[in-house]
């Protein structure tokens, strides 16, 4: 049962922290300098920034 609880937990934290990103923005994230209209940064997706795993 407290697997279950925990699970629950965990999952409700997720979806809590999901539900506070935004898909778009009209400031940058670190500086909150507000973005223009031609700022490349509006274009963007997360899979931009996808780094790929070192390899061993």
């Amino acid at each position: 049962m407290k697997q279950k609880t925990w699970i629950a937990l965990v999952l409700a934290a997720s979806v809590a922290a999901l539900s506070a990103c935004e898909k778009t923005a009209d400031s940058y994230p670190i500086s909150g300098e507000q973005c223009g209209p031609e700022d490349p940064v509006q274009t963007l997706d997360a899979n931009d920034c996808y780094t790929p795993p070192p390899v061993n």
